[in-house]
């Protein structure tokens, strides 16, 4: 099944390729490689080390340096042609990229461009189990910018717990992180810091979010928060793609088993669940 996922990044990049002037956006690679948009910025990243982003600026500027070697098209045309809607925005970008404003690099050459050295493999290992997950309601406090401060949203959220007796109400203790901070502003990046709720109603402050369950592939990570970005690389970049597995087009979520109020950072452990897509 790797192949497969090997293929799809292949056709996304020739696809990139042939439509330096169109829509590049993450939901119109997503479409191309038929894969949801929760997941494909991740599978992108993690197979390929660079961002969908960072690829769609280098394929425009490497075809925009073909055009230039071959002299056949003019300035304005060119900068049209690679995406840019202003020539000194593309003047810009070319130069930062390849150290030559575009009039001066006519007369350099062009650079080939390689297939990418997928990185299937590359990453730490970790147990990786597919699980029927079961529908859980959370409440919870929505956290709005870096992901890495969330411990702020939670920090307040067990006060709240506390502070109105809401514990004995709760089970596991979860994180959904509903964007991408490869492709999302950081300021804009989405969240919600939480826990399963039996209690009655809507606690005041708090906000619904319904996991919906079903087949879930759990990464089970043991260390601290700080090495938790490097577990999804391998989720994506080492077990998915031999894994024969389509991701369901829902955001991933976080468990958190242990307190790190009384665990060390080494012994804390977190269950990474990515939802499958049903066969």
């Amino acid at each position: 099944m790797a192949a497969s996922y090997e293929d799809r990044i292949l056709r996304v990049l020739a696809y990139i390729h042939d439509n330096t002037d169109g829509d590049l956006s993450l939901d119109a690679l997503a479409d191309v490689a038929a894969m949801s948009r929760f997941h494909w910025h991740r599978v992108f990243h993690a197979l390929t080390g660079e961002t969908c982003a960072q690829a769609v600026r280098r394929i425009r500027l490497h075809r925009a340096a073909i055009w230039l070697a071959q002299g056949e098209m003019s300035l304005p045309e060119i900068a049209k042609r690679a995406g840019y809607g202003k020539q000194g925005s593309f003047s810009r970008a070319f130069s930062d990229a390849y150290g030559l404003s575009p009039s001066a690099y006519r007369a350099e050459g062009q650079v080939a461009l390689l297939n990418p050295d997928l990185k299937t493999g590359r990453y730490p290992m970790h147990d990786v189990d597919i699980r029927n997950e079961p529908r859980r309601r959370l409440v919870g406090l929505p956290h709005k910018g870096a992901y890495h401060e969330i411990g702020k949203s939670f920090e307040a959220f067990g006060a709240m717990c506390e502070s109105r007796n809401l514990w004995p109400h709760t089970r596991a203790v979860i994180a959904v992180y509903r964007d991408s901070p490869e492709v999302v502003p950081e300021a804009e990046l989405r969240s919600l810091a939480g826990a399963e709720f039996v209690g009655e109603g809507t606690p005041e402050g708090m906000e619904d979010f319904a996991l919906p369950g079903g087949k879930t592939a759990v990464l089970t990570y043991k260390g601290p928060y700080s090495g938790i970005t490097a577990a999804y690389h391998s989720l994506y970049g080492n077990w998915l793609p031999a894994s024969g597995e389509e991701p369901a087009d829902q955001p991933c979520y976080e468990i958190y088993l242990n307190n790190p109020r009384d665990t060390a950072p080494e012994d804390l452990i977190t269950e990474i669940c990515m939802p499958l897509a049903e066969k």
